[in-house]
């Protein structure tokens, strides 16, 4: 029989704990995935139920501010008013307890923007498009071929959906709308009217009515953090005269 004494025992117990600490240091440390959040990747998935079926939106060139998320919210606008402060490329849904649910959108370039209020006067689903006589008279060349308009489809400029704004009961020919250009979320590019991404626009299709008023900001805050100007990838809105509306 073995007998151990006090001091060999301590010894034994010593080397074991170092021999554990050496496995455990061993052992590859867990590491987040670069790239999107899985939750947002989720969130922006491919819609294959759709009447066209709508891909995944790569959302890699999207700043994370600019997906959609739910915030507090100060405001004394009522519940499911849509605010759009155009200055800082959010719009609002107006929710109950000082909420409410925000995206990141594109807006009209310096002169094209819409302001003041507004009614959503019509929905629609995977509509057509037709360029306004303004944009056929300031860029003939462009938009004088597609005047007779665009079918629906995924290269339609208006995307899946369409939320027509209203004065006084007359169409302002300004739009909510999808675009398939995630990067330009975030910046003044369009030709006045307010795009989001495909998914956040289906998303707010489905929780407002026609006649939600609008309320669209255009006052620059104090200390605006305007986003730097960039360039558009190869083959989006320099090259397609249809992705610029």
């Amino acid at each position: 029989m073995c007998v151990f004494r006090p001091v060999q025992i301590f010894i034994l117990v010593i080397a074991a704990v170092a021999l554990a600490g050496c496995a455990s240091g061993s052992k590859p440390q867990a590491t987040r995935p670069a790239g999107p959040d899985p939750y947002y990747t989720a969130m922006y998935g491919p819609l294959p139920e759709e009447r066209f079926p709508l891909p995944a939106t790569d959302i890699s060139t999207v700043d994370p501010n600019f997906l959609r998320q739910q915030v507090p919210y100060s405001t004394y606008e009522p519940p499911g008013t849509i605010v759009i402060d155009t200055p800082s490329r959010y719009l609002y849904l107006v929710q109950d307890g000082g909420m409410a649910l925000r995206y990141g959108i594109g807006v009209g370039r310096e002169g094209l923007e819409f302001a003041g209020e507004a009614r959503i006067g019509r929905k629609a689903e995977w509509p057509r498009w037709v360029p306004t006589s303004d944009m056929v008279a300031r860029e003939p060349e462009r938009y004088g071929p597609l005047a007779g308009g665009v079918e629906p489809g995924l290269t339609n400029p208006l995307g899946p959906r369409a939320l027509y704004l209203y004065q006084n009961g007359k169409d302002t020919l300004f739009r909510i709308h999808g675009t398939p250009e995630a990067w330009s979320i975030g910046r003044a590019v369009s030709s006045g009217c307010i795009r989001m991404l495909n998914q956040d626009v289906i998303d707010l299709y489905n929780r407002v009515p026609e006649g939600t008023r609008v309320v669209v900001i255009q006052a620059e805050p104090p200390m605006s953090a305007a986003l730097p100007p960039v360039e558009a990838p190869m083959g989006t809105t320099a090259d397609n005269p249809l992705l610029s509306f």
